[in-house]
This record gives C-alpha cells, structure tokens and sequence, in this order.
C-alpha cells in the first residue's frame, strides 16, 4: 500500500527517509543482534546514540553550552507544572500570554502554584491574532514570561520574540525545529516530540543552566531540571527509542539543509495553502495574515453542512486527518516538516475540486 498524505496536528507525519532508516534496524541495529528498544540505555551503544543526537540538535539550533539540552517524558503539559516548580524560586508571579487553547492550559496549571498574570490576551478576538506587544500589561517583577509562539488549535503564530527583563518560557511544541530561531534570547524551551522530532513520549527542554538548582523543595525529583541535567537525561530511564527516533529526524533536517532551508520550504507550502484559500469564496481562515501559522493552517467551508462530505471525499483521495480541532471546528491542514509539499498541492488540487463540484 502506497503512504498517503497526513496532515495530523500530533502525532504527526514523520520523514519517509526516517521510518525507512528505523524499519532497517529495528531488529538488528547496526549488526548488533538487538533493537534499540532493548538497549541498555546506559549501554556504549545507546549512550552514543543519545550524544549525537543532542550534538546534532545543538548544531541545528545553534545551542550554546550555556544551556542544557534534557530528553525527557511526560509531553509538554507536564512542563506546564515544571517551568513554575522550578523558576518561580521564591516569587509568587508569573507572566502569561494567552493565545489560544494551549496558553489557557499552561495559564490554569500554573495558577496552582503562583499569581498568574494574563498579561496579553487574543481571547475576545477568539484567538485569531497576536496581541501588539505594547499593548501587554507585563509585570516587571514576575519571575518569568510564558507564552506559546504557535497554537496548534488556532494557527496563530509568533514570528518575533517578546523582550523582556526576566527569563522568557516558550511552550515550541509545534513550531520548534520548523525555522530558525535565537535560543540564547530564552530560559527555557520546552516542546513535545508529536510534532517535528519524532514519535509521541519524548519530550524535549532546553534550559540556561544559570536557572538550574532553584526548584521548589516539594518538586518532585522528575520535575527538577537539575536532576535530569546532571543525569544527562538519565535519571530514571529515558524514552530510549523516541530519542533515538528524535536522532534520525535531526540527521534528515541536516541533510535538507539544515533549518534555513527548511524554513524556505515551510513557508512555500504555507504561502500556497493561505493564497488558495484567501483566492476562493469558498474557504476562508479566520487568522489575520501577519499572525498565521506556518505549521498549522485552520479554514472553513462556506456551508458547515458539507463538512463530512470533505472530510470523506479528502480521506478517499488519500488526504487524511483534516479534520479541525472539536474545540473550534471546521478544518485544520498540519503542514509541519515532514509533510511534502507534494501533499500541499493535493490538497489544493482536492479542495478546487470539491467546490467545483457545489457549484
């Protein structure tokens, strides 16, 4: 059976080239007789594996040795309880921004723990732009700045960092890996794998070390950073086969041309989907331009009455998973790396057809 297009918000489509490479060594991973799945993680073989992908990670994202780089699990919603359990080191404020459904889950997690500031919203405008960073109300005495730079319900989207006078938290599960971006301007990244790393039960974190050492004394030891880094992410057992996973997704972007060619790529796809939609009566994206997503591309029919009959009609043309979140509706197109711009095209060509064929 041939593969067909996925455009799944998570877990996501993953490189043909890398499945393929997996699908080679799952039984016998370089003539060692055993799957990574049955390494030792403290073995010399998995232990290579482990440093050369956050070698290659470092390289591709331009980490300095200022931060460390941790594998770990839980997904992101995990980290919506760590990032506070380990920054807020004795004060009681945060900043948030509220964009969409995951800074909502971030925001409420978080007000277990400390004084949540919401001090940026696009709620009333139901999350369909940025909010004009001076028009944030930020609290200059917080002890950190979270937000999302892409909401993977919503498709809204990022593409400057807020300047602040304190550590800058961003939740990158869907856009990290998607472009290039200045790390040394943050404290914490953190992102699941679902997206543009690999298999879902990695979690990625990418942490200054100068806020390592601070969590809360009730942090749970899996939540410390601390521990994780001078564990070198071993602490407990690590997701061993999804950082493996993670590894061959970060040869394959190397071997693309690393993340500026991989952002040209991204925003060619982005740039045909929003233009046939933004070209066509019959479908529309609610996201104002400067604020839309590379990575996720939500748009509606103009009769929600033909939505199942999109969905059924994409599905048998090998377009799968367009389907919009339950939350907000309508249709949703994930175009993250490993998506082609093959499937973009399809997409297009299916979408023409279908209101070709309401007419």
């Amino acid at each position: 059976m041939n593969r067909l297009y996925n455009f799944c918000a998570g877990p996501a489509a993953l490189p043909e080239a890398v499945l393929k490479k997996a699908q080679s060594e799952l039984l016998n991973w370089q003539d060692r007789g055993l799957s990574v799945m049955e390494m030792s993680h403290r073995s010399a073989e998995f232990v290579a594996i482990a440093e050369t992908a956050e070698a290659d990670l470092r390289e591709l994202m331009n980490i300095s040795d200022d931060y460390a780089v941790l594998f770990l699990q839980g997904g992101a919603t995990q980290q919506f309880s760590a990032v506070p359990l380990n920054l807020l080191n004795g004060n009681n404020k945060a900043n948030y921004v509220n964009t969409g459904q995951w800074s909502k889950k971030a925001i409420k997690e978080a007000k277990r723990y400390c004084d949540v500031q919401v001090v940026a919203s696009s709620e009333a405008d139901n999350f369909t732009n940025i909010p004009a960073f001076d028009s944030w109300d930020i609290v200059n005495d917080a002890a950190y700045l979270h937000y999302t730079p892409n909401e993977t319900i919503g498709g809204v989207e990022f593409f400057w960092t807020p300047e602040v006078d304190m550590p800058v938290v961003a939740d990158m599960s869907s856009t990290i890996l998607s472009r290039p971006i200045e790390v040394d301007k943050f404290g914490v990244i953190y992102a699941g794998a679902q997206k543009n790393i690999g298999p879902s039960g990695l979690t990625l974190v990418i942490v200054r070390k100068d806020l390592l050492g601070n969590a809360h004394a009730s942090t749970p030891s899996m939540l410390d950073y601390k521990v994780h880094a001078d564990a070198g992410s071993m602490s407990n057992t690590p997701p061993a086969y999804g950082w493996y996973m993670a590894g061959l997704v970060f040869q394959w972007i190397k071997e693309f041309g690393g993340l500026t060619a991989m952002e040209a790529t991204n925003r060619r796809k982005a740039e045909k989907l929003y233009g046939f939609i933004d070209g066509h009566d019959f479908y529309a994206n609610p996201v104002e331009i400067q604020s839309r997503s590379l990575m996720n591309v939500p748009f509606t029919l103009a009769d929600s009455a033909l939505d199942k009959a999109f969905l059924a009609q994409a599905e048998e043309a090998g377009l799968l998973n367009l389907k919009g979140h339950r939350s907000v509706g309508g249709m949703r197109a994930s175009i993250y790396n490993a998506v082609p711009e093959a499937a973009v095209d399809a997409l297009i060509d299916f979408m023409q057809g279908f209101a070709k064929d309401q007419v």
